[in-house]
């Protein structure tokens, strides 16, 4: 006789309306190689990139989220992923410097926009910092990772100009170079409560293991399969997971413990090591 599975006691999820920026793949290509994931030679379809895309922003709409757009600009074919050009905490901006020279000129294009957009307080940084690629706001703290993109000083600077607590993590699997590619947020902090996030705990240093156990003992922990496919790359609202459909173990994980998900394609942003978080950036305050 097969048992049924255990699901995990939990509260009644609740959804919060968000607000993100993406931009639209209209040049997306992979023509250079900036990490493990970027293959030059293999094709790469723009056109299946803006439908993955397209229904990405859907499910957000369809969830009641508001998306705003910035255009995308020749010659940048990764401006797709918004989430690396600026963190923004209780309308407070803090812009990003990118580390490859290929995508430097699409920080610029972002503060514009931000100003364009009635935000005033917009600072551009001077330490190397990826944004929310590697800054990850969970409701109390800023968890921020360092080891192969954003600087570790940069840490200390995102905490001065946002004005939030910082803690730092360290990356050491090259595959899971951005914080966004080994951990997410599921439910945000809130008085009396810690965030609830999902990791992929062999993308970190062992003390930052050691760390993140300490912070988040109810956290789910992600398969190696999961990691593989850019499952973490998720975005949720507290209630819905919007996360790449081939993260089987992680969809069946975050179900069990109330979430409900929904399940994208990525098959062509995956290409250039973006998922659905690297196309959202959040727009707080």
């Amino acid at each position: 006789m097969t048992s049924a599975p255990v699901r995990v006691p939990v509260a009644a999820r609740l959804a919060t309306a968000r607000r993100y920026l993406m931009c639209p793949p209209r040049f997306f290509t992979v023509e250079y190689s900036i990490n493990p994931w970027m293959d030059p030679s293999r094709p790469v379809s723009t056109e299946g990139a803006l439908a993955e895309w397209s229904a990405l922003k859907e499910t957000y709409e369809l969830l009641g989220h508001k998306v705003e757009t910035i255009e995308p600009q020749p010659g940048l074919p990764d401006m797709v992923f918004a989430a690396n050009s600026g963190t923004v905490v209780d309308g407070l901006v803090l812009g990003a410097r990118f580390r490859a020279p290929q995508r430097a000129a699409e920080a610029d294009f972002y503060r514009t926009w931000f100003l364009d957009h009635g935000y005033r307080d917009v600072v551009m940084p001077e330490k190397t910092n990826e944004a929310e690629g590697d800054f990850t706001w969970t409701g109390d703290v800023l968890l921020a990772g360092t080891g192969f993109r954003t600087d570790p000083g940069a840490h200390a600077e995102a905490q001065e100009v946002l004005g939030v607590p910082v803690v730092s993590l360290r990356l050491v699997d090259p595959r899971y170079y951005h914080l966004d590619v080994a951990l997410f947020v599921l439910t945000e902090a809130g008085p009396g409560t810690r965030a609830h996030i999902a990791y992929y705990p062999e993308a970190f240093s062992p003390g930052t293991q050691r760390l993140l156990r300490r912070l988040y003992p109810d956290a789910i922990l992600a398969t190696a399969e999961d990691a593989a496919c850019l499952g973490l790359n998720a975005v949720s609202d507290g209630q819905n997971v919007v996360i790449p459909r081939e993260a089987t173990n992680l969809i069946a994980a975050v179900k069990a413990h109330g979430y409900t998900p929904h399940l994208v394609d990525i098959t062509e942003l995956r290409k250039s090591g973006g998922g659905p978080k690297c196309c959202t950036m959040e727009l707080r305050g």
